[in-house]
């Protein structure tokens, strides 16, 4: 019987060994551990490579959310609304702020914020709207861009799973007033613990997050505090990690292609399986390749039987996490992110993921779903 990981980050690191063995190593003779050399160097790299103006590192995805929103002035009697499909990071963040997190429902074919919905939510106390490219997908964000610009709100986009990914010809994270990244280990682009980042073309808010994740410090004295801020810092390992892997992110968005184009083949009209869509005039980096079927949990079991490891995206829709019973959500107020939690099942996916393996991957998920 195989073994399928979720991601194999230990094929990953013996593809680039000598890459990533020499940016550790440099660090540590350096002693470089909190910012330094290696941290500016990611931050420019990114920042450049990226086409944005600023590149703001901090020690995780959530922590760049929260100084975003606490930077763009949001508070206690603001509204910001984002997706009820998302990882509590999305909302939590909100929350944190002294914000009220308004959730809306998600769009049935891509997973994302239904703009629509959107729309329905937006009262006199919203702020901002909270884009979450889930998957490796962009989220619909020329009509979440005109009604920012309607209502006088932020767009913030949360793209800790879609690294790289296009809407329209131009990437994700480059729509709004910020955007926002994790780096994750599991990430595509994956640090070796947390690490995160904000990029804007703001230059006072990129001032004012970077003094915030510093304890609020000047830019010239740290012992100059202008703001009581936060720590929040990527560490000089992980900045050396993802500077070593940045060349390759592109290559590795293709294999995780070919994969997902591989694994379209092999399941298409297979029924009893819906395969993910790829929004018109969008680039998907499949962070996630994320298959419907109608008894998730029961065929998330036979693949486990079989030696396939797999996830749900997300098996509670955010509204219905007791963290948010305050909010008193009813089912059916979700519709499309409450059928989304009940059959979508995540299968492995990785750049190093060989054609034997889909191949088993496909086979073991048919047999799965035929079996009654």
């Amino acid at each position: 019987m195989k073994r399928v990981p979720l991601f194999d980050l230990h094929a990953q690191y013996l593809a680039i060994k000598p890459q990533i063995d020499e940016a550790i190593a440099a660090v540590i003779a350096e002693s470089a551990f909190i910012r330094g050399r290696f941290v500016e160097n990611f931050e420019k790299t990114y920042a450049a490579d990226y086409g944005v103006k600023h590149c703001i590192s901090c020690a995780n995805g959530t922590d760049s959310i929260y100084i975003v929103l606490k930077q763009l002035g949001i508070g206690a009697g603001d509204e910001v609304i984002t997706t009820a499909n998302s990882w509590i990071a999305s909302s939590e963040t909100i929350t944190q702020t002294g914000a009220r997190v308004v959730f809306a429902d998600t769009e049935d074919a891509y997973y994302t914020l239904d703009p629509a919905i959107v729309a329905a939510r937006i009262t006199p106390r919203t702020k901002a709207i909270l884009a979450v490219h889930l998957l490796g997908q962009a989220a619909d964000l020329h009509p979440l861009q005109s009604l920012c610009k309607m209502h006088g709100l932020h767009l913030i986009e949360d793209c800790a799973q879609a690294h790289y990914a296009t809407y329209q010809g131009q990437r994700v994270g480059t729509f709004g007033t910020a955007a926002t990244f994790s780096f994750y280990p599991g990430k595509n682009l994956g640090a070796y613990g947390d690490a995160g980042a904000i990029v804007t073309n703001d230059d006072e808010l990129a001032a004012r997050c970077r003094s915030f994740a510093r304890h609020g410090s000047s830019p010239t004295d740290k012992h100059d505090h202008v703001m009581e801020g936060i720590n929040s810092r990527m560490d000089g390992l992980q900045a050396a990690v993802l500077l070593a892997k940045l060349p390759h992110i592109r290559e590795w968005t293709q294999a995780r292609r070919r994969i997902a184009a591989a694994y379209d083949s092999a399941l298409s009209g297979v029924e009893g399986i819906r395969l993910p869509a790829t929004r018109s005039g969008c680039e998907h980096v499949w962070h996630v390749y994320s298959v419907r079927v109608a008894q998730a949990k029961a065929v998330q079991k036979k693949l486990v039987e079989a030696g396939i490891a797999t996830t749900q995206h997300y098996p509670t829709p955010l509204p219905f996490l007791k963290a948010y019973q305050y909010l008193g959500s009813r089912p059916g107020d979700f519709p499309c992110a409450e059928r989304h939690s009940r059959e979508m099942l995540s299968l492995p996916i990785y750049p190093e993921m060989s054609e034997d393996t889909v191949s088993y991957v496909a086979n073991h998920l048919e047999a799965a779903v035929r079996e009654p």
